[in-house]
C-alpha cells in the first residue's frame, strides 16, 4: 500500500483569523466552508486544511509541527516580514538548515528552513 499525498489539517479557533495568516505566509484559499469552520489552503505544491471543528482537551500540548521548505528561504522570511508578521531573524541550525521558527494565531508551530542557504 502507498499514499499519493499528505495534508495536515490544524485545529484553529478562528478561521477568518488563521486564514489571514496563512496568506501572509503565501497561502492563496483554495476551497472555503465558513459554515463548516473549515478552508483548503495552497501554497506551490503544498495543501493546508484549516478546520474550527477540532477541539484540542485541555492540559495536553500541542507536539505537532509542520516543517515548511521554500525555495528560497531568505526571501519567504523577508516576504513574511514585509506582510506584518513578527518572525525572528533567520538562524543556521546545528544540523545545517538556515531556518526561522514562528506560531500561527492557535499556537500551531511553524518551523520554515532550507538547507544550505544563507
Amino acid at each position: 500500500m502507498t499514499l499519493s499525498r499528505l495534508v495536515p489539517m490544524q485545529p484553529v479557533a478562528n478561521l477568518p483569523a488563521s486564514v489571514a495568516f496563512y496568506e501572509k505566509l503565501g497561502f492563496r484559499v483554495e476551497d472555503r466552508r465558513d459554515e463548516w469552520g473549515w478552508a483548503m489552503l495552497r501554497c506551490g505544491d503544498c495543501q493546508l486544511m484549516l478546520d474550527q471543528s477540532i477541539h484540542l482537551h485541555a492540559g495536553i500540548p500541542r507536539t505537532a509541527v509542520l516543517y515548511l521548505y521554500p525555495q528560497d528561504v531568505a526571501a519567504f522570511h523577508r516576504c513574511a516580514r514585509e506582510n506584518g508578521l513578527q518572525v525572528p531573524e533567520l538562524g543556521v541550525t546545528f544540523y545545517g538548515m538556515t531556518e526561522f521558527r514562528l506560531e500561527d494565531p492557535d499556537g500551531n508551530r511553524l518551523w520554515i528552513g532550507q538547507a544550505g542557504a544563507r
